[in-house]
């Protein structure tokens, strides 16, 4: 099955940095938005960060200020720049792509990489 493959994720102390990385299942330039999404409380899953084939930046408010999502066409990936880590950041990130078919829009979800903030 074609997905996105994420790698990055570990361990960080609180105030640390992290980088993840997600390969996109396919070319970058067919992908209408790509993303990140991680678990949260009560919620299906909380936006994190995602990116447009245009380049429009949608960044959650818990990690705005905190959070980047620089793309790499030429490598066919998104990343997922993390500073400034707290506790309540610990979770699975998933890499999320969305292709526009001619049927709708089709998601492709990454396995997730695990992120733990703690001392």
């Amino acid at each position: 099955q074609v997905q996105p493959v994420e790698s990055g994720g570990g361990l960080v102390q609180p105030g640390g940095s992290l980088r993840l990385s997600c390969s996109a299942p396919v070319s970058i330039f067919s992908i209408n938005t790509i993303g990140w999404y991680r678990p949260a409380p009560g919620k299906q899953g909380e936006l994190v960060a995602t990116i447009t084939n245009g380049d429009h930046i949608n960044t959650g408010d818990s990690v705005k200020g905190r959070f980047t999502i620089p793309k790499d066409n030429a490598k066919n990936a998104v990343y997922l720049q993390m500073n400034s880590l707290n506790a309540e950041d610990t979770a699975v990130y998933y890499c999320n792509a969305e292709k526009i078919l001619p049927q709708g829009p089709y998601h492709y979800w990454g396995q997730g990489t695990q992120v733990t903030v703690s001392s």
